[in-house]
């Protein structure tokens, strides 16, 4: 009997076909696929992750004052500030989605679990979409005096890069580059704990190359699977990721990277997947599976933020 025909787009999954003496047969197993890394979950914070249920949520940050410390003087009496707690309002105004439909011919002559596999699938091509937006992003909000080529808050004296004349790294100066960024961070008092940069796979392999001779002595066993942890370096973790933003330069014609780097209490970070469903193909036999991601993020502390601006030399 001659099975089902199938409309043009769909692809055929199906066993019944054969070549020669030698009858196909479907493996139970899938090719791995390797998938980019995303480094958002590391280098941010979800600690104002709250309860989000639809895009156009808001989550209210509430700062900490500062206080004023005055001279005291004997019989001079006590001057009382009110302090305001300031807010930053961080709105859940993204979302993206993904689609997809399974055929009941194709997951039964398949013999896999494609509905889980392809909805893993999914599930990670969702990291990746929002790891590239929040990298191609964000690097805009750092504090001026984290950026450019007079940064440092207190000396100015910072090279990070601007447009026109990015940053030229190489294996003799990137080690130089990276303990800049971090001077830059000291200069705003930024704690030396939980500090990052984000390099991209140039950038990683000029500091494989570097005077640090064995940069796999940073490695780290206990790293989190495809979130591109290097190691350590100058109190920096070190990641590595393909979804930075990158633009050619319109002065210079060349391709440059913006880079980042700071404390995770920097930027924060609310996601939440509000809608996953299994639908029943009102066209065709089989389901359909479909998934809504809301999110939002925020430099809600961009003094604890920078931006390197640079090309490979």
């Amino acid at each position: 009997m001659a099975g089902p025909t199938r409309a043009s787009g769909h692809p055929d999954y199906s066993s019944s076909s054969s070549s020669g003496f030698i009858q196909e047969v479907w493996s139970g197993k899938m090719i791995e696929k390797l998938y980019q890394r995303t480094v958002f979950a590391e280098i941010s914070n979800t600690d104002y992750e709250g309860e989000i249920k639809n895009q156009g949520d808001t989550v209210q940050i509430r700062t900490t004052p500062s206080i004023t410390i005055n001279d005291y003087e004997i019989g001079g009496g006590l001057n009382y500030e009110k302090p305001t707690s300031d807010k930053v309002e961080l709105q859940i105004d993204r979302a993206k989605y993904f689609a997809f439909e399974v055929n009941d011919v194709d997951a039964y002559q398949a013999d896999i679990q494609l509905m889980d596999n392809w909805s893993d699938d999914a599930g990670q091509q969702m990291k990746i979409a929002i790891d590239k937006v929040i990298l191609g992003e964000s690097y805009a909000d750092a504090a001026a005096e984290n950026a450019g080529a007079t940064a440092g808050a207190e000396s100015g004296g910072y090279n990070m890069g601007e447009a026109g004349a990015p940053v030229a790294v190489n294996k003799t100066n990137i080690l130089d580059v990276i303990v800049d960024c971090g001077s830059v961070l000291d200069e705003q008092n930024v704690p030396d704990e939980n500090r990052y940069i984000v390099l991209p796979a140039w950038a990683n392999g000029m500091l494989k190359k570097s005077d640090l001779r064995d940069a796999s002595a940073m490695g780290d066993d206990t790293s989190v699977y495809r979130n591109g942890k290097v190691g350590m370096l100058d109190r920096f973790m070190v990641y590595v990721s393909n979804n930075a933003s990158k633009v050619v330069d319109g002065t210079t014609g060349r391709q440059a990277t913006n880079i980042i780097f700071g404390h995770k209490k920097a930027l924060t970070f609310a996601s939440q997947m509000t809608k996953m469903e299994n639908l029943a193909n009102p066209s065709d036999f089989g389901e359909l599976v479909r998934g809504l991601n809301v999110f939002g993020f925020d430099v809600i502390d961009p003094d604890a933020f920078g931006h390197l601006y640079a090309e490979k030399a």
